[in-house]
Order: structure tokens, then sequence, then C-alpha cells
């Protein structure tokens, strides 16, 4: 029952090339970033990574973006890193755009057992009629387009067939974690990291704070410990802010 590796590099041994990874985080919130680093030490190529966004140049994600090591992304959110838009727009990278609560739900079925499901969102647009451009090719021509969705109508309206999403590894960050691998997340880091726990089939999860099984209220705990199977201890990790936004101080004597 004790799920504890020593370091990162043991948990994230075993990821190998051209494996698919669900990674927890929004923008720079809440993302595995040791995880995330020791996978990149370890050298592993022609990823296929699921998460909200693909980290900025050269934090998150975009760590292993930089190197050339994901070969497909989806997600729902591009516009922080400019090394994505490059890499897709000359072929590089195949992109498969997803609207943000349906990627959720996708991670939540898959986790589920969920096959698919019915959803409003996309319908009238590219995400149901096919078409968004996947990958491009050298000279800005597309080579591959997503492919038409199945509708259908139910009580007058419609609706549109999403697929649940599993993957070989999953990587979240949370707050507290125990030896059983019970899960807490912290407020807004909360984000993607259940959904992205549950829909691994090997989820490795870095805690900020490592306990005792029993020191972890129950009624408390956000992924049990029956979706996680290896946790890793990574204290104090560097928080960091995507844009800065600071407010002149007002003169006090005012």
């Amino acid at each position: 029952m004790d799920k504890v590796f020593s370091t990162a590099a043991q948990a994230v041994s075993d990821i190998g090339d051209g494996a698919s990874i669900a990674v927890g985080g929004f923008g720079l919130c809440g993302i595995p970033e040791l995880l995330i680093q020791a996978l990149y030490a370890q050298g592993s190529t022609r990823l296929s990574t699921v998460s909200n966004n693909c980290g900025i140049d050269g934090i998150g994600l975009g760590l292993l973006l930089g190197a050339g090591r994901i070969a497909r992304t989806t997600g729902s959110y591009v516009g922080e890193n400019a090394e994505f838009a490059r890499q897709y727009l000359c072929g590089d990278l195949e992109v498969e755009l997803s609207p943000q609560g349906t990627l959720a739900e996708r991670l939540r079925a898959g986790a589920a057992g969920i096959p698919a499901f019915y959803t409003p969102a996309g319908v009238g647009t590219l995400v149901a009629d096919g078409g968004l451009p996947w990958r491009y090719g050298p000279e800005g021509e597309v080579m591959t387009s997503s492919p038409p969705k199945e509708q259908r109508e139910f009580n007058g309206g419609l609706y549109v067939l999403e697929t649940g999403i599993t993957t070989d590894f999953a990587l979240v960050h949370a707050w507290r974690g125990d030896r059983h691998g019970n899960l807490v997340y912290r407020r807004a880091a909360r984000n993607f990291n259940p959904a992205c726990a549950g829909a691994g089939r090997v989820t490795i999860a870095e805690v900020e704070e490592l306990v005792e099984p029993g020191e972890l209220d129950p009624e408390h705990i956000h992924t049990p410990g029956i979706q996680v199977q290896r946790v890793v201890h990574a204290p104090e990790p560097v928080k960091h802010i995507e844009r800065p936004t600071i407010r002149a101080r007002q003169d006090s004597a005012r």
C-alpha cells in the first residue's frame, strides 16, 4: 500500500517513447513541474499529451514541447506559448482542440468507464461538423483535419457525441497526499488535476506535503488512493505566475 517513490526520476522511469499522458494544471497553476522535469531529463519522445494547455515557453509542458518531445496534444487553450504556435503552424505538432468543459468531461468520462457522451457544446461549429486543422504541412496546407462527429436530437435540441479520454499515464500535483495515494488539492490548483488523475491507467502524483495514512480527513479527499499508483514528495515547489499584474502603490498620505 505504500506508493511513495524516493525520486521523481524513479516514478517516471517507465514512461516510454510514444506514451500518452494526461497532465493536470491550468496555465501554470497546479502543474506537476517536478514530474515534467524528470520526464524531460529521462528523454522520452513522441509523446501524446492531454492537458488544458501546454504550459508556456520553457515552463511546464512547454519544456517538453521546446525540446521536440511532444508529437500530439489535446487541449483547449494555446495562447501563452509562442513555440506551440510555431510548431503547430509549420506541421511539427498535431493539435486537437476541445472546448474546455468538454475536455474536462471527456477526462471524467474516461475515468468513469464511460466511452462517450452527448453535449450541446460545439454544435453548429467545426467542433461538431469537422474540418478543424489538426496538422499542417510545411507549406501551410492542412494535412489532417478533425472528422465530423455524430449528432443527435434530444428534447428538441441538437447534441454532439464526444468520446471519453484515457491515457497510459497521468501526472498531477497535489497540496497534500498520504502514502496510500489519497490526494487533497488546494484552491485553484484543484482545476484539471482530479480529472487527469482518474483518466490515467498509471497515475503519478507529486505532493507538497506527504502525510501518513489516516491523517487526511476522508471528507476532504479529492482523489482517492485507488486512482493513484505512485506518489513523490515535492516540498516547497516553485509556483510560477504567467502574467504578473502589479498595481502602483497608492500614496498613504492621501
